[in-house]
Order: C-alpha cells, then sequence, then structure tokens
C-alpha cells in the first residue's frame, strides 16, 4: 500500500514576499520527527531561518508530537538544522545580508528515498500595495477561470 505524498506549503510566504530564489536543503530529524512528517502533521507557519556559526537554522516549525512517542518524543517547535552546501549558504549569507531579504521555507516534501526536504527561498518583504495587487491578479484569474468553465 503507497501512501499519500507529503507536501507541506508556506502559503503565507508567497503573499508576504517576492520570493528572488529558491534552494532545496536536507533536515537534521529525530525519529519520532520524521514519523510525524510523514503523517502530515506539520506546519510552516510563521517559520523563518537565520544563521549561527556559518550554519543555517529553521526556527519555529512546527512537527507535531508522534502519538506513539512514549519518552522518546521530540519538543513540537525545536530549532532544526538545514543541510545544504557551503556555496549555497554563502550565496545566501550574502543575500540576507542586505537590508528587506529574508530566508523563509516555503515548502516541506519526502522524496524518492524517503527523506525529508524544505525548499527555502531568499525572499524580500512586499509592501502593502504589492499583496493588494497579487489578491486583484488572483481574484481576475478566477473570474476568467469560471468564465471559460460556462
Amino acid at each position: 500500500m503507497k501512501q499519500a505524498p507529503v507536501n507541506i506549503k508556506n502559503k503565507r510566504a508567497t503573499f508576504d514576499y517576492e520570493l528572488i530564489d529558491t534552494y532545496t536543503a536536507g533536515i537534521v530529524l529525530t525519529g519520532t520527527e520524521i514519523k510525524s512528517i510523514r503523517l502530515g502533521k506539520a506546519s510552516l507557519v510563521d517559520t523563518f531561518c537565520y544563521f549561527a556559526n556559518g550554519e543555517l537554522w529553521v526556527k519555529n516549525m512546527h512537527i507535531a508530537e508522534y502519538f506513539y512517542g512514549s519518552y522518546n518524543n521530540h519538543n513540537a517547535r525545536r530549532e532544526r538544522k538545514l543541510l545544504l552546501t557551503k556555496k549555497e549558504l554563502e550565496k545566501l549569507t550574502r543575500g540576507s545580508k542586505d537590508p528587506g531579504f529574508t530566508i523563509v521555507p516555503v515548502r516541506m516534501f519526502i522524496n524518492e528515498k524517503g527523506l525529508a526536504k524544505v525548499v527555502v527561498a531568499l525572499a524580500k518583504g512586499k509592501k502593502q500595495y504589492d499583496k493588494r495587487e497579487s489578491l486583484k491578479e488572483k481574484d481576475d484569474k478566477r473570474d476568467m477561470a469560471r468564465m471559460f468553465k460556462r
């Protein structure tokens, strides 16, 4: 029996930020954390990344406690290390130093080998008028789809 693919998105990130560049990173997890992710019990809401000692860390990512975890269970909102190449880390460091830029997790998925991956993006914050414009575009697309459906 094949399990449904895990694809957890951060919808708020694409609304609040303009995504400049994306990278796929591995993530360091414990045993109960990967089991919870495979069940789809994770959330990327209010999640962000930061650098500490030349390493990229993700903060505020919620991975629910595993039901059968007993005393081995993990803390739901602990900080987790992201795994990227040195070149990618240098690019992200240079990009995030500019004012107005940040690093945001956009999507979490499990690849073909069964490993959890996080897509992080170098992003620039949108202004209020940009957000209104993207809402208008979304409404226009929905209206056009309704028109063609009829």
